[in-house]
């Protein structure tokens, strides 16, 4: 059955300063896409997810934040070419001096030893252009994969997957997410980077997370959210209790929540990176 594309987009004028804790604020709703203007911010969410009541939530949510819900128009978007869409802007991104990412086909010419991963991202999440994917990949850069056993939860355009293969990890990858498009471009973008071994399926980070877990993972990728991070770091410390697990989608201001959710399931914060209002931790077991 054919997978309908068809988006509702909230058109969102903030000052600059705002758009990245709008952004936070709008993950913890569960809407996943942005894209980021001055003075403005696009957020994306499938139809099939938008209701009256959605919509009273984030005008809510975003009132109680910042004293009053900043002006926002919703339009309905039908299906289109949405990757023609995103070419009109997309450039490459220098994440770190050695992991470039770029848009297929578009032109560029990475010097030697750099890592060039080739991202289409249709309307999945993780190009690159938001501060926690370039966070996790900073911190997948400075460890050892080669012998990690990786689970990545809402993998999105599967960057993050596709990054580990490149650097060098050697074991069969898991990436799932509960999004249709997401799989179906994460897939894409694995096959067009030659990034073997890596499994991407439709799964639920809740809900399936003790399915995929059974085998054993050394390493648990959850670039995600604040409040789904909250849920599902109790079942990794349970059903994998010797992964380290390293998260993103979390702001600066939530990392006192953060570290007293760490310190009550026994995890310590390895290293943690920040940029621009966003932090990266990886998290280890207590000794």
């Amino acid at each position: 059955m054919a997978t309908s594309h068809d988006f509702t987009e909230l058109a969102l004028t903030l000052p600059p300063e705002l758009i990245e804790p709008c952004i936070g604020l709008l993950s913890g709703l569960g809407i996943e896409y942005f894209q980021e203007e001055e003075n403005r911010l696009l957020a994306y969410l499938p139809d099939s997810a938008w209701s009256e009541e959605k919509e009273r939530e984030i005008r809510r949510t975003l009132a109680t934040a910042f004293g009053s819900a900043p002006a926002c128009t919703v339009s309905h978007l039908a299906d289109r070419n949405w990757n023609a869409e995103w070419e009109a802007h997309l450039q490459p991104i220098e994440v770190s001096d050695r992991i470039l990412i770029v848009q297929k086909q578009r032109d560029s010419r990475p010097g030697p030893g750099r890592i060039v991963i080739e991202i289409n991202p249709k309307m999945s999440f993780g190009t690159g252009y938001h501060a926690s994917t370039r966070l996790m990949l900073r911190q997948l850069e400075r460890l050892d994969l080669r012998e990690k056993r990786i689970v990545d939860i809402g993998t999105g355009t599967g960057v993050l997957a596709i990054a580990c293969r490149k650097l060098g990890n050697r074991h069969e990858i898991t990436a799932f997410d509960n999004n249709d498009w997401a799989v179906e471009n994460a897939r894409e973008n694995v096959r067009e980077n030659g990034a073997e071994n890596i499994r991407v399926e439709r799964l639920d980070a809740e809900e399936d997370l003790d399915t995929v877990l059974k085998g054993g993972h050394d390493l648990i990728l959850a670039n995600i959210n604040r409040n789904v991070i909250g849920r599902i770091l109790p079942a990794v410390q349970a059903l994998a209790p010797g992964a380290s697990v390293l998260l993103s989608g979390v702001m600066i201001y939530d990392e006192p929540w953060l570290n007293k959710l760490l310190e009550k399931l026994s995890f310590t914060a390895s290293a943690t990176l920040y940029e621009d209002e966003w932090l990266s931790c990886l998290v280890e077991p207590s000794s």
